[in-house]
């Protein structure tokens, strides 16, 4: 009796095993999970952003609009008029505080829109160091925008700079160089770490990140060969997705850097994501080969970015 007590024991033991490994690498997505188009007819779809409410922006990189998507119906926000202040041609948004902020590597510059359509020009980098070619920004835990700044994409010329910006003065300083073409950037969730694609070596890079706004040496989080890691995005649970432009997928990577789940797109150029819907359960897509934005259901819902970070001024 005493062994089959044993036994009974050690089975039931592997079964919680079984069942706890299967529910931790359980993935994020339903390998069924099928793309859903909700919007098409675009020009290098990029940027997306949600409001925390209804509403999904996307730039149109070389169109001269901005996308609204309400209940999975788009319309304009924001048509280039020609009057100064204007935008130029936006790839990464950033919605907060009922404001986009935008990149904007037509006239190098990055704007503020406000929800009546007038823009502020925020900075336009330095007399020192104009800027060459805004592409995405985040907020980071200290409640600065932080900018990536590509030129050339060039393994052998890494001329690609991050910025901190002061999103009430637009102050800024440089804080990271040196990349070769630096992309969609994201911060952990814990705000330990901030992570960079640098799309030119193929690779995502990760700097330990302070409180203070003190960035540490990089390390290498995953490397995908074969496309440009693009926009990334996390969820609740830190797993990093990850637009592979020119490989036809998202990634969804673990905290450690194993990659989870290769969720195919529509085209071979995704270029950007961002989490959405009501329960932050919707996953948006830009993508570019059909110049088009699509969405799929995830099991676990998206860090929020839409929440505005307040810098405290004296």
């Amino acid at each position: 009796m005493k062994k089959i007590a044993t036994i009974l024991s050690l089975s039931l033991a592997t079964l919680y095993c079984v069942v706890f490994i299967t529910q931790c690498y359980r993935s994020p997505v339903n390998p069924n999970e099928k793309w859903i188009k909700v919007a098409g007819g675009m020009n290098f779809p990029e940027g997306p952003t949600w409001d925390g409410r209804s509403t999904l922006y996307v730039s149109n990189c070389y169109g001269d609009w901005i996308t609204r998507i309400q209940n999975n119906r788009a319309d304009t926000f924001l048509v280039r008029s020609g009057k100064s202040p204007d935008f130029g041609k936006t790839n990464g948004l950033l919605f907060s505080n009922e404001t986009l902020f935008a990149c904007d590597f037509g006239i190098n510059a990055i704007l503020k829109i406000n929800m009546d359509g007038s823009i502020k020009i925020l900075t336009s980098g330095t007399d020192s160091q104009p800027f060459h070619r805004p592409n995405d920004l985040a907020f980071g835990p200290d409640g600065f925008l932080y900018i990536t700044d590509p030129f050339h994409y060039d393994r052998n010329n890494p001329d690609g700079v991050v910025y901190r910006v002061d999103p009430v003065t637009g102050n800024i300083e440089p804080v990271i160089k040196n990349l070769a073409f630096p992309n969609g950037l994201a911060f952990s969730v814990d705000g330990k770490y901030l992570y960079i694609c640098e799309s030119a070596f193929q690779r995502v890079l990760r700097f330990p990140f302070s409180k203070t706004g003190a960035i540490g040496k990089p390390e290498l989080f995953i490397e995908l060969p074969g496309g440009d890691p693009d926009g990334i995005a996390f969820d609740k649970k830190g797993n990093l997705y990850i637009a592979h432009f020119g490989g036809g997928a998202v990634y969804i990577v673990s905290p450690i850097g194993k990659i989870i789940h290769k969720l195919e797109t529509p085209g071979r150029k995704p270029s950007n994501l961002e989490f959405g819907g009501k329960d932050l359960k919707t996953l948006y897509l830009t993508e570019v080969e059909t110049d088009a934005v699509y969405q799929c259901n995830v099991r676990i819902p998206g860090q929020p970015l839409f929440h505005y970070h307040h810098r405290i001024t004296n």
